[in-house]
């Protein structure tokens, strides 16, 4: 997908990229290929591919549940790596609140000279592990939207991310194909930590069919006092 076919393929979808969108997303392009010589960020790198598997993949979650994004919802990006999905979908909605929390130093500087680069205002950094910053009064249950990109599976996902979910909220899991498989295994997850399952989405990427799976979540109660558990107890220990 090249950067005219993304721009048409989101216009079909009723999202039309003006000039500045359209640079912005160019100027990623560059500066994560760049940054991606000295720092690990990425191992997609031909623009085809970035844009595709990246740039319109992290745009998926507002393309299948557009009623979900409010202009000026508050997103926070778990684990958002070399910023996916949250910097696609800030270029696509500006008003967007956004805080990226990430364990990694190095990706954290990467983000900080895209945001300069591209102009975006709104756009927090948390450097820190999602155990932790879910632990955080500051950021605990403060979200209208939380969105994680495979980055583990679901029953160990909602425990790092729907503690930052504010009760009528959302989570939104970005996953790859099959994915419904680990929403049975992380059910009792789900309901502990205040979780219920709104909707699954399957979709195809367009130009490769490379599948994939959108689960959104609806916050409907707080999430108990001792979840998220200590950092890395989670991944070792799911709930089940």
């Amino acid at each position: 997908m090249n950067p005219e076919q993304f721009v048409q393929e989101l216009s079909k979808r009723n999202f039309k990229l003006n000039k500045n969108q359209i640079n912005q997303f160019n100027q990623y392009f560059n500066s994560l290929i760049e940054a991606n010589k000295h720092v690990n960020l990425t191992r997609i790198t031909a623009e085809d591919d970035v844009y595709l598997k990246h740039f319109y993949d992290s745009i998926t979650p507002l393309l299948a549940f557009s009623t979900v994004f409010k202009s000026s919802s508050s997103l926070c990006d778990v684990g958002a790596g070399a910023g996916f999905p949250s910097i696609p979908l800030k270029i696509m909605l500006p008003e967007l609140q956004v805080t990226i929390v990430d364990s990694l130093g190095k990706r954290l500087n990467f983000l900080q000279d895209l945001i300069a680069q591209l102009g975006l205002k709104d756009v927090a950094l948390v450097h820190g592990r999602a155990e932790d910053v879910g632990q955080n009064s500051r950021y605990r249950e403060q979200f209208d939207i939380v969105t994680a990109r495979a980055v583990a599976n679901m029953a160990v996902l909602s425990e790092y991310c729907l503690p930052l979910v504010k009760k009528g909220g959302n989570f939104i899991a970005l996953k790859g194909p099959k994915a419904e498989d680990e929403l049975g295994t992380s059910k009792k997850a789900l309901s502990i930590l205040g979780g219920k399952t709104a909707a699954v989405k399957q979709l195809q990427l367009p130009q490769n069919a490379e599948e994939r799976t959108l689960i959104l979540i609806e916050k409907v109660k707080a999430t108990p006092k001792k979840y998220p558990r200590q950092a890395g107890t989670p991944h070792r220990k799911p709930i089940h």
